[in-house]
This record gives C-alpha cells, structure tokens and sequence, in this order.
C-alpha cells in the first residue's frame, strides 16, 4: 500500500544500475526507495532482474517497432513511470555497460521524464563523473535531468549484512534530488 496520500501520485521507478550480483547499488537502491516512498509511488527496478540483452532490436527505437518480448515488457515499465532515480555505480570513471544498453533498447518512453541520479563508488569522488558522463545520454533521449545529485564515496564500508548504512547528510542529499524531481515531474513538458 502506498503511504502517500496523494491522490495522484508521481509514479517513481528507482533503477539499480548495475547487473552485478554483488552490487552495492541493491542495498543503496533499497534505501533510497524507502526515502522516496513518502513523496512518490515507487516501484524498484533491477536491471540485473530485466536481464536484457545486448540491443538486438532490427529497428531504431524512435520508431517505437520493437520485435521483442523483452524490449516490449521494458518499454511498458519505463513507459509507467513519471519520473526516474538511477542507482549507478563508477566503472573506469564511467556508468555501466548495461545501464546505456538499456537506456538505448528504448527513445519515446524516456520523452520529457526527470531523472535524478545517486552515483556511488569505492573511492572519494561517489561516482559523481559517471553521473556527469550520463547527463548528455540522457539529455539526448529527451530526458529532463534534476540539477541536484547525490554522490556516495566509500560505499564499500556503508553496506552490511543488514544493508545501506547511509552516511550523514546523504539523507538530506537525497532530499533535494527527490524535492526536484517532484517539481520537475509536475510541470509540464513544453513542445
């Protein structure tokens, strides 16, 4: 049941990145859906759990013709959604092989939607240049990026047995993206 008492409610998938089964983006995924769940109906997205292959499509997305199952089943989940929070993990200074794969599978569905963005890492910087490398991938799928981001460094010591242990001042981090992207997702799109 969706504690929010809205009655029309933004509908807020929050996407784990990574496809690794060991990620920290599940836990810290988990976190930020439960900071969400008062102001959004969220519902969590695995990409490790779509499973979808390397683009295998024979049509461009913007045709919006897809001959798979598994790119039919994405695009009515991302076509769901109102607004976006994506848990990406730092690869190499960059945002994961599988995120761009699934953000390329789809074109409409991404049209005028918000998208804040949690980056994490091992190290100090929290992910924050995968989170700057996504920004033009997202732009051009006509998304509509918040300005705010959180950016977690070290998440290899805040995630135990028991889940995220969130650092101080993530919380309030996390809230200004969440706040943005609520304004963002209830103003509309301008042709």
């Amino acid at each position: 049941m969706n504690p929010n008492p809205n009655p029309n409610p933004i509908r807020l998938h929050v996407i784990s990145a990574s496809v690794r089964p060991t990620s920290a983006a599940h836990p810290l995924a988990h976190w930020a859906a439960a900071q969400a769940r008062a102001r959004f109906e969220v519902t969590p997205v695995d990409l490790a759990e779509i499973a979808l292959p390397f683009l295998d499509e024979p049509e461009y997305a913007s045709t919006g013709i897809y001959a798979h199952a598994h790119t039919r089943a994405w695009s009515a989940l991302v076509d769901s959604a109102d607004a976006f929070l994506f848990v990406l993990p730092m690869y190499n200074g960059g945002f994961t092989a599988p995120f761009k794969n699934a953000i390329d599978f789809l074109y409409r569905e991404w049209q005028g939607k918000p998208a804040g963005l949690l980056s994490y890492s091992a190290g100090g910087s929290g992910g924050a240049p995968a989170g700057r490398m996504l920004r033009p991938v997202l732009e051009s799928v006509g998304m509509v990026p918040t300005e705010a981001s959180a950016a977690v460094p070290g998440i290899t010591g805040l995630v135990t047995a028991d889940g995220f242990r969130a650092p101080e001042g993530l919380a309030a981090e996390l809230a200004a993206v969440l706040d943005e992207l609520a304004a963002l997702a209830r103003t509309p799109v301008s042709a």
